[in-house]
């Protein structure tokens, strides 16, 4: 199943998202919504709500629903998303202007922080204590994440486990918890919910290893966003830790150099680097590892629609240019 025809088939299921996103927006406050659709409305592939939606149909829950429920999941995003341009002083994100460059990072964090509680209220609606207490862990999880990444900034010493440490608070926690919830709502068994929570986790991490690699091989306009824009921004990435493993002399001083203190016209340079010691190579192999370990999670689940979608999800991100 080619991305199209995958993207083509969920098309009513992005749209009912999409849909929601908007109407659970509305607040007393305008500028909030402004605020919030200019990060939901502009863009973005909606991977954490469709693997909610996938999940819990795979898990025989059925209903109108699941489209609203999903919001949970594009709101914490979204509200990371905005602090994150905060903390980075980011210009662009999708090819558009950051809503901290328009309208300021005080009231940028704040809607944020909105978000986050919307997130939490629409929650409540399950009425399931245990829906709560995972999406609970499932922020402070985002939240460590992102405070160890500031922690990280240009730190060259960064080793592989710290940086996976990093990815899965960051990034693989919620898409695990938007698998998991799917499994809950469907009163699915707990050794089913962890498979689909270890699923979203290894999706993730794939997820965020292509999210790396295409920050040095990537097409600016496709990613919307300039190229090393990671390093530039100081965050040291598996490619560049794999690198700095391999090299040693002249080459890992001047490699170093350049991740110190990276320049557009200095891009080149440092991609011959990580060509010349298998470093992208490397994160690609990991990121395949991961992608098959998604794929081996759905095993105890029988051949259905929602399973041939997920199957194709999983080598959609691993091959994705954007």
């Amino acid at each position: 199943m080619a991305r199209a025809s995958v993207l083509n088939k969920l098309e009513k299921e992005i749209a009912e998202i999409n849909r929601a996103l908007g109407d659970n927006l509305h607040t007393h406050v305008p500028f909030i919504s402004q605020v919030g659709q200019h990060i939901l409305l502009s863009g973005g592939k909606r991977i954490r709500p469709l693997l909610f939606v996938l999940s819990a149909r795979m898990c025989g829950c059925r209903g109108n629903h699941l489209a609203d429920f999903s919001t949970i999941f594009e709101y914490l995003h979204a509200a990371t998303l905005l602090h994150d341009d905060v903390v980075d002083a980011a210009n662009v994100r999708r090819g558009i202007t950051t809503a901290n460059t328009i309208w300021g990072n005080q009231a940028v964090i704040l809607v944020g922080d909105f978000l986050l509680a919307k997130a939490l209220s629409l929650a409540v609606t399950t009425d399931k204590l245990k829906v709560l207490q995972i999406l609970a862990h499932t922020t402070t999880l985002m939240a460590e994440g992102e405070i160890l990444q500031l922690l990280h900034q240009r730190n060259l010493e960064l080793t592989e486990e710290q940086y996976f440490e990093v990815i899965i608070r960051k990034t693989a926690a919620l898409m695990a918890a938007a698998c998991q919830i799917g499994a809950i709502l469907g009163g699915k068994p707990e050794a089913q919910e962890d498979s689909l929570r270890q699923f979203g986790l290894n999706l993730g991490i794939t997820y965020q290893l292509v999210d790396d690699i295409l920050d040095f091989v990537g097409d600016a306009q496709e990613l919307g966003k300039p190229v090393i824009n990671d390093l530039k921004e100081g965050r040291i990435t598996l490619p560049i830790i794999n690198a700095l493993a391999r090299t040693s002399g002249a080459d890992r001083e001047r490699l170093a150099a350049l991740a110190r203190e990276p320049e557009p016209d200095t891009a080149p340079e440092i991609l011959a680097f990580l060509d010349k010691y298998g470093s992208l190579d490397y994160a690609r192999e990991r990121a395949r590892w991961y992608t098959s370990q998604a794929q081996a999670n759905l095993n105890s689940f029988p051949d259905s629609a929602e399973k041939a979608y997920f199957l194709a999800i999983t080598e959609e991100l691993l091959d994705r240019s954007s």
